[in-house]
C-alpha cells in the first residue's frame, strides 16, 4: 500500500518561483500584497513568499494558484514533476469540476478518486484523462495506478523468459510490439549481466557489489524501462 504525501503537499519548485519573480522585477512584499488584496489570502506575508522560495515551507494548492496568477505564469511553472492525479490537474491550471466534466464524471466521484489518488475510470474516460492533463505516457501509467501492476511484470520478465512478458506488458502500457521485444530484450540483458558476475566473482566484495547493483536496477525497473523506450530509435 502506497503512502501518500498529505494534500497540501506539492512538490514545488522553489527555484522557479524566485527567478520568475526576480524576473518582474518583484519583491517577496510585492507577491505578498497581490496575493492578499486580489486573492483574498489576508496572512500571507514577504517572510512566508521568502520561506517558500528558500524550500523552508511549500504552498497549498490554492496559494500555489494564487501565487501563479501573481507572478503571470502557469500553476505547471511552479510545480516540480507532478506525481498524482490532483498535481497534474493543478499543474494544468484546471478544477476538479473541468476535468471531471472533461472525462464524463460526476464532480464528487472524480474528487473521491483524487483525493484517494486511485483512478477507477473506464478505458474511455481513460483516455479522456489523459488529453485534459496532456499526459505523457509514463505519467498516464501511474496516475491511472499500473505502475506497480508494470513493475512486477518487469521483474519477472528480467528474471525468466523475458518472451513471455510482451504481451502482458503491452496491455499495459501500449507500445508497438516491436518497440517492447526490443526494451525487454535490453532489460533481460542488463540484468542478467549483472547477476552472472555476481556468481562469477564467488564471495568477493566485487560480487556483493554486483549483487546489490542488481537489487537496485529491479528496485528501479520502471525507471529503466522508460529510460530505455526513450533511447529507442
Amino acid at each position: 500500500m502506497r503512502v501518500q504525501p498529505p494534500p497540501s503537499a506539492l512538490p514545488f519548485n522553489s527555484p522557479a518561483a524566485r527567478r520568475i519573480r526576480a524576473a518582474l522585477g518583484m519583491g517577496p512584499e510585492h507577491v505578498a500584497h497581490g496575493m492578499r488584496v486580489s486573492y483574498g489570502l489576508p496572512y500571507v506575508t514577504p517572510d512566508l513568499v521568502v520561506a517558500w522560495e528558500r524550500g523552508a515551507a511549500s504552498p497549498s494548492g490554492p496559494e500555489l494558484t494564487a501565487l501563479a496568477g501573481v507572478l503571470w505564469c502557469a500553476p505547471g511553472e511552479l510545480i516540480g514533476r507532478p506525481r498524482s492525479l490532483r498535481e497534474h490537474r493543478i499543474a494544468r491550471g484546471l478544477r476538479p469540476e473541468d476535468v471531471a466534466r472533461a472525462v464524463g464524471l460526476e464532480p464528487p466521484r472524480y474528487l473521491r478518486m483524487e483525493e484517494r489518488d486511485d483512478w477507477r475510470g473506464t478505458e474511455r474516460q481513460s483516455a479522456a484523462l489523459a488529453d485534459v492533463l496532456a499526459l505523457a505516457l509514463p505519467d498516464f501509467v501511474a496516475v491511472t495506478g499500473r505502475e506497480e501492476q508494470l513493475a512486477d511484470l518487469l521483474r519477472s520478465a528480467v528474471g525468466t523468459r523475458w518472451q513471455g512478458y510482451v504481451r502482458p506488458v503491452g496491455k499495459v502500457v501500449p507500445l508497438a510490439r516491436p518497440l517492447l521485444e526490443k526494451v525487454l530484450q535490453q532489460l533481460h540483458q542488463d540484468y542478467q549481466g549483472q547477476m552472472v558476475a555476481s556468481l562469477s566473482w564467488g564471495g568477493t566484495s566485487a560480487a556483493g557489489e554486483a549483487g546489490d547493483a542488481g537489487r537496485d536496477f529491479l528496485d528501479r525497473i520502471v525507471e529503466h524501462f522508460w529510460t530505455r523506450v526513450e533511447a529507442a530509435p
